[in-house]
């Protein structure tokens, strides 16, 4: 197809523009109509000088606006002639790659891979991206489950394989395999991680027997309130390209946090060339989604480039009488200043709004006179106008600058709004015959201000090169919120085994707590990786932390150190062996002794020995890890005092050590087979030797595949995966028998399926079906003596249309 003439390229680029920019979902759906611009491509004047070909090609991504995917093993050996001149995209790379053997070959998403010229497409160099936002490679369009480069350990963008510290990437392909659309499914599908539901809006992850209150947005860290719940574990995955999770401490870049490990979700980004999609999908339970997509550039040039994305779903559930409604927005805006620097704008925007929310669980363990509770899988102990709604407010800004020198500074400034307004209730059973609602109400919201700024770039010592990150960060989170806890019911009689959610909404009456919170925290950062051999590399990084909370809580930390220090060895050229030990800390805010004084930080410690493995050029990484977890200042009941002034519970600190080993593989076995796969054993104990943390299985495997066939059935894409794990118990306290007992969840598989058929060139259709063989079983156990089922068989079909 011929190139379009000018003014239908600047028709075009207006209606994309106002289709990146339109306020509804219509003005985005209407760009279906569009021609295809798969092909328009205008000339923009280059100046590349001559050098390193992996250099050249990261100045062209910058000026070209694109993304281009190589072995930077590879390209480390090769040079080029530069480029000066107006070409086109095309005719840019043809000439960049001159000489050098390969070839580039545009992707769907408007980014490049570079082949080996004249080879088969099982000869595709590695997933690795030439990225201009120091956050690590672009998944989406590289069909790939394993990432080229990441950044969430120390900021410099290394490979798996460089990086001495377990990290799981959950790509963007394999949420599209899947049906990942919440973090939920997410963190569900990725190894060695286990996902506790406490009722229909709240979840907590544990990774190594820590929960997980680290989450980072693009690398800026935020930390989450698990008992104010407010937007962070229903996140939306129509915004994100892939969510990456390191295990362990990571005080390096999180500063204050846990010793579990850090969620850090990164945004999709604008495409250098017109793309968009639409899905839409139906499943059980009355669960409907509609997605769509609109990216491209906005100038006739592509220096400035803009994405859009909605989302809306319309989910009930196997639960009886809840559903929830959830809205998305996202809009993004990149524009190349000059030819090295790049400002990045945007927002996003999530509603979460459920009706018939369940609280403590959705049912409890024991009967009224002790006896194990026996209700339906579907039993929802919330009332009809029992609501947790959420929501989250985004905007963000960066901006970067790339030297000659190979030298890049960034600022990034993140603000975002998180609240909640819940209404919540529950039945309990008083006697064998009596039941009443129990209620309250919590309204609040946090508003986050977070500003990061670091410089990042190789220097040369001792006649080596080395690469080295400094930076300084500030956040400052404001809390408030209100606690209404005495209201006033009518009628509140119900009978428990007749149960169907009608009850009448109390009276709320004047607020029983006012929360105002302000939580401030900076960080001086550095961390180098020396080059003291060719194969070996040291890592050493640090950083100064202040943590002040003030308000209705206080606590603070001063100048408190987190090292960071790693040894990668390469045995050859598919495998490292390494070393790393990292640090964080958490002050408490809640936890008092008897003498009212709060408990010193929370401190952990990791250390990690292992071998990673890289394959194929890097589209296939293994690895095998041992690692202990080191907790100081863990708080547990003071048995002695139970409880002191103003009825609070009374804690005393103790220590914990966690051991285990996990081992991993993600990627590419053969073209068109891609996989992921995990196996995590893991025991945690106090300083009395005894075992805790025993809700979360000793032992997990998980495992995900998909592979498209060949020839004449070409069109057809199988997978399918299962989860494992063993027993987890708690002992519970049965108030009706006054006496306490074991409560276990026994070992237990589950096993999903997909299969996607491509219709047409631009139309595909997808079909889930979750637990295959329905399988009962608790996702937790001992919240509030509750438990919460896990979803039963469950089935989706989402049609795609690639425009």
């Amino acid at each position: 197809m011929p190139p379009l003439p000018l003014n239908a390229t600047t028709q075009i680029t207006r209606a994309v523009r106002m289709a990146v920019f339109g306020a509804s979902l219509t003005s985005l759906s209407g760009l279906v109509l569009m021609p295809n611009l798969a092909c328009a491509q205008s000339q923009t004047v280059y100046q590349i000088a001559a050098g390193p070909l992996g250099k050249a090609l990261a100045q062209f991504g910058v000026q070209a606006g694109v993304t281009i995917s190589f072995d930077t093993e590879q390209a480390r050996h090769l040079k080029t002639d530069g480029l000066e001149g107006s070409y086109s995209v095309d005719q840019a790379l043809d000439r960049l790659l001159a000489n050098s053997g390969l070839q580039a070959e545009r992707q769907s998403n408007g980014g490049y891979v570079l082949v080996a010229r004249n080879s088969e497409a099982s000869l595709e160099l590695g997933a690795t991206q030439v990225t201009t936002n120091q956050l690590g490679s672009v998944t989406e369009g590289t069909g790939s489950y394993t990432p080229g480069t990441i950044a969430t350990a120390t900021r410099l963008v290394l490979t798996p394989r460089e990086t001495p510290q377990s990290i799981s990437v959950v790509t963007r392909q394999a949420m599209d395999d899947f049906g990942l659309n919440s973090i939920d499914d997410v963190m569900r599908h990725t190894p060695g991680i286990t996902v506790s539901t406490y009722d229909s809006e709240r979840t907590n992850y544990y990774s190594r027997g820590f929960s997980i209150v680290n989450f980072q947005y693009d690398g800026i860290p935020t930390l989450r309130d698990t008992q104010y719940s407010a937007g962070q574990t229903l996140s939306d995955m129509a915004i994100y390209d892939r969510v990456e999770v390191i295990k362990g401490a990571n005080g390096l870049l999180a500063g204050a946090g846990g010793a579990g490990g850090t969620i850090n979700l990164i945004r999709k980004k604008p495409t250098a060339d017109f793309q968009g999609n639409i899905e839409l999908g139906a499943g059980s339970w009355d669960n409907y989604r509609t997605q769509v997509s609109v990216s491209g550039p906005l100038t006739e040039t592509g220096n400035v480039r803009g994405r859009a994305v909605a989302a809306y779903q319309d989910k009930h559930s196997f639960l009886d009488h809840y559903s929830r409604d959830t809205s998305v927005y996202y809009g993004i805006l990149e524009a190349d200043l000059d030819e090295d620097t790049l400002l990045t704008l945007g927002a996003d925007y999530q509603d979460s709004d459920p009706k018939g929310s369940s609280w403590t669980g959705s049912r409890t363990v024991f009967d009224a006179v002790g006896n194990h509770l026996d209700v339906p899988r579907s039993f929802n102990n919330g009332p009809k106008w029992s609501s947790w709604a959420q929501y989250s407010r985004t905007v963000f800004a960066t901006l970067e600058h790339n030297f000659d020198n190979g030298w890049v500074t960034k600022g990034q400034y993140n603000h975002q709004v998180n609240g909640y307004d819940a209404p919540l209730g529950y039945i309990s059973q008083d006697t064998a015959t009596e039941s009443s609602i129990w209620a309250q109400k919590y309204t609040g919201k946090t508003t986050s201000d977070s500003l990061d700024v670091y410089a990042s770039g190789p220097f040369e010592w001792l006649g080596r090169e080395h690469q080295l990150v400094v930076g300084q960060s500030l956040s400052i989170a404001k809390w408030k919120g209100k606690d209404y806890g005495r209201a006033t019911y009518f009628d509140n009689s119900y009978d428990f085994y007749q149960w169907h959610g009608q009850a009448i909404e109390p009276q709320w009456n004047q607020p029983t707590r006012i929360n105002n919170v302000t939580t401030r925290q900076t960080g001086t950062y550095i961390a180098g990786r020396f080059s003291l051999m060719d194969e070996l590399h040291l890592l050493l990084g640090t950083r100064i932390a202040n943590y002040h909370v003030t308000g209705t809580r206080d606590s603070q930390a001063n100048g408190k150190v987190l090292p960071y220090a790693g040894l990668v060895y390469d045995l050859n050229d598919n495998f490292s062996t390494y070393a790393s030990y990292t640090e964080t800390f958490q002050p408490h805010t809640e936890y008092l002794d008897s003498a009212g004084k709060m408990l010193e930080p929370n401190e952990g410690k990791n250390y990690e020995l292992g071998i990673k493995g890289e394959f194929f050029g890097g589209r296939l990484n293994t690895s095998l890890a041992y690692f202990e977890v080191h907790e100081n200042n863990r708080p547990i009941q003071d048995a002695v005092f139970n409880a002191i002034p103003d009825n609070d519970i009374a804690y005393i600190p103790t220590e914990s050590k966690t051991k285990g080993y996990e081992a991993e593989i993600s990627g590419e076995l053969s073209p068109g087979w891609q996989l992921q796969a995990g196996y995590t054993h893991k025991i945690a104990r106090d300083k009395d030797s005894e075992k805790i943390s025993t809700w979360e299985p000793q032992d997990q495997v998980s495992f995900y595949t998909s592979y498209k066939l060949k020839g004449n059935l070409d069109k057809l894409t199988l997978g399918g995966g299962a989860r494992w794990q063993s027993a987890g118990w708690q002992t519970l306290y049965n108030s009706g028998l006054r006496s306490s007992e074991k409560f276990t969840q026994d070992p237990y598989w589950l096993v999903d399926l997909m299969a996607r058929y491509q219709l047409t060139e631009n139309l595909s259709a997808t079909l889930n079906v979750n637990n295959v063989f329905d399988k009962a079983y608790y996702t937790n156990i001992g919240f509030y003596t509750s438990a919460y089922y896990g979803d039963p068989r469950n089935v989706m079909v989402t049609t795609r249309w690639d425009f």
